[in-house]
């Protein structure tokens, strides 16, 4: 049996966020998403960031901290990578920044952007509907589309993303990320 991550919804999180002792917001979606929407106070720590300085991150935050991402599964990969590296007691927000948004709480506004998941379905569209037509031009091009295909499954079964992965490290979703540590050592000073 898979564990679960504790998952606080929006209206938890925003008692906890009032209360005298707040906990750390950490924003695991790409620099350009949090960019283009954000829950104020929150640092931006991008997944593939997080997991490679966990155990840093571990040593400067408390167990008072909630995961935020789009939907929630990047912040559940983010929440398992802590606490493999000993943070207990992690919260990860249900439904993500879209739930927080619907449910009219306060975000701070930039530049509208593409959303990773709104990218990954328009590259696997593109290359479903690339091989199906190539496939006039180029006999056994209709593969590529049955690779992606397969690849979305997967995606589905492992709630993982290795398109989503990729195509976060695009220089479009790095937008405004001067140093990929900003916010820990932000964080660092910060306590």
């Amino acid at each position: 049996m898979t564990r679960q991550p504790p998952i606080l919804d929006t209206e938890d999180l925003r008692a906890r966020l009032a209360s005298a002792s707040p906990p750390t917001l950490l924003d695991v979606r790409t620099p350009s998403e949090f960019a283009a929407v954000h829950i104020p106070g929150s640092y931006n720590v991008p997944l593939a960031t997080l997991r490679e300085h966990r155990d840093e991150l571990t040593r400067t935050l408390d167990a008072q901290v909630v995961l935020i991402c789009q939907t929630g599964p990047r912040a559940e990969q983010a929440e398992k990578a802590l606490a493999d590296a000993g943070l207990p007691g992690v919260h990860v927000l249900a439904g993500g920044i879209r739930a927080w948004q619907a449910a009219g709480a306060p975000t701070n506004r930039g530049r509208n952007r593409w959303d990773l998941e709104r990218q990954v379905r328009f590259t696997a569209g593109a290359l479903v509907l690339a091989g199906l037509l190539g496939n006039l031009v180029v006999p056994g091009l209709e593969w590529l589309s049955a690779g992606v295909g397969a690849g979305l499954v997967l995606a589905a079964v492992t709630n993982t993303c290795a398109m989503g992965n990729l195509l976060s490290r695009l220089p479009w979703n790095r937008t405004g990320e001067s140093c990929p540590t900003l916010a820990i050592t932000q964080l660092a000073k910060d306590r």
